[in-house]
């Protein structure tokens, strides 16, 4: 069975920087555990990427915090999840928008030939999270989906829990909820 962890943009940023939240640091030690557990060549990380003229950007205008901007601390994976992603030589997708972009050869020379089962985890839930979940289900349409809700969070509690409904709605499986 060919199975997949994609962990979404657990950036510094997302975690104690400019966009960080009260308890996205707690998610760490489980990411990286479950990261641990998919092993070499199952695991694949994105990294949300900006430059410097950030807040000329659409997403800029809309969300006008300055973060993750590429080569900055704030860019960089957090803590233990850092670690293993190094240590599990993994991929890491550099994506410009909140979903990955699949046709973009670059991104479409790490992603695996196909997928039986692909699990998410990591940052935003209702933005990142929930775009890449569409994402990966729309190239991959016979595989089944997951979101670790344990392994996800917003800095809106209330959106995170009606996202959740969201991703069960288009036929993502929640675990852990």
């Amino acid at each position: 069975m060919n199975r997949y962890l994609f962990v979404i943009d657990y950036q510094n940023d997302f975690v104690d920087g400019a966009l960080g939240f009260p308890g996205a640091e707690k998610l760490d030690a489980g990411i990286a555990a479950k990261a641990r557990a998919y092993g070499q060549g199952h695991v694949l990380f994105t990294r949300d990427t900006h430059f410097e003229n950030y807040l000329d950007t659409r997403e800029g205008k809309l969300l006008p915090v300055v973060h993750c901007v590429k080569g900055t601390p704030g860019w960089e994976l957090y803590g233990e999840t850092a670690k293993v992603c190094q240590e599990l030589e993994a991929p890491v997708i550099d994506k410009l928008v909140f979903g990955m972009d699949v046709s973009d050869p670059a991104i479409a020379a790490v992603l695996p030939e196909a997928a039986d089962e692909i699990e998410l985890v990591g940052l935003v839930s209702n933005i990142c999270v929930v775009s890449n979940a569409c994402v990966l289900q729309a190239k991959y349409p016979e595989a089944r989906i997951i979101v670790d809700a344990s392994l996800t969070a917003s800095f809106d509690p209330v959106l995170n829990e009606k996202v959740l409904d969201v991703l069960e709605g288009f036929q993502v499986k929640v675990i852990n909820r």
